[in-house]
């Protein structure tokens, strides 16, 4: 799953500030860098040396494996990360997720329901039940779940209690990354149409202009 990242922050690539030279020495016509080259030992665009301070507007500082601070998107970001920045960023409304933070993170989720609730059906089916007339009909009722049923009701139950939070959050800052207040996730509650409006402003990419919601100072 990839993002298609813009970086918001430093100036844009190949340029360089007025009047820097060139990798070898000589400054080009205009006195800035040529584009695409990178004088030789200066740092790459959009990374810092790792433990310097954060301005706002300038590259996202990067730890040594690559990974930025909490307070700012992952893009591109793994399935593995994706899940443990998803645990680490718990009640953050703060801040923007990336596409693949958001994605990777639903598509564990969806997996995890997945097998619970087969687990469920599975325990349901042996459990002892009996069938009762209702008047007009006849059903099926549990009298007797079997021990797998609870387990596994109670996990499904437990996991959507703790997850429930840090999902809200995550889509809150889905929508910073595109730009758009958090409370547009409230559109969910229209019937029918709703969702449907929140899963587009999901799909949009990623904009500059979002850096408005990050808050460096929380690190």
């Amino acid at each position: 799953m990839s993002d298609n990242p813009q970086q918001p922050y430093g100036t844009p690539d190949g340029q360089q500030p007025h009047g820097q030279q060139n990798p070898y020495g000589q400054p080009d016509q205009y006195g800035q860098q040529q584009y695409g080259q990178q004088q030789y030992g200066q740092q790459q665009y959009g990374q810092q040396p790792y433990g310097q301070p954060q301005g706002y507007g300038q590259g996202v500082q990067t730890g040594p494996n690559g990974e930025p601070p909490l307070w700012a998107p992952w893009y591109g970001i793994s399935l593995p990360n994706a899940a443990k920045r998803f645990f680490k960023k718990y009640a953050r409304f703060d801040g923007r997720a990336s596409r693949s933070e958001f994605w990777w993170w639903y598509l564990v989720s969806t997996v995890v329901y997945a097998v619970l609730w087969t687990l469920v059906g599975i325990g349901f089916a042996q459990s002892e039940r009996q069938t009762v007339s209702t008047g007009s009909s006849y059903t099926s009722v549990m009298t007797s779940p079997s021990p797998l049923y609870l387990i596994a009701y109670s996990l499904v139950g437990l996991l959507s209690l703790a997850i429930l939070v840090p999902s809200l959050a995550l889509a809150w800052r889905r929508l910073h990354d595109g730009n758009f207040a958090g409370p547009f996730y409230l559109l969910v509650l229209i019937p029918v149409v709703g969702p449907i409006i929140v899963l587009v402003l999901f799909l949009m990419p990623s904009k500059p202009e979002g850096q408005r919601f990050d808050r460096p100072e929380r690190g």
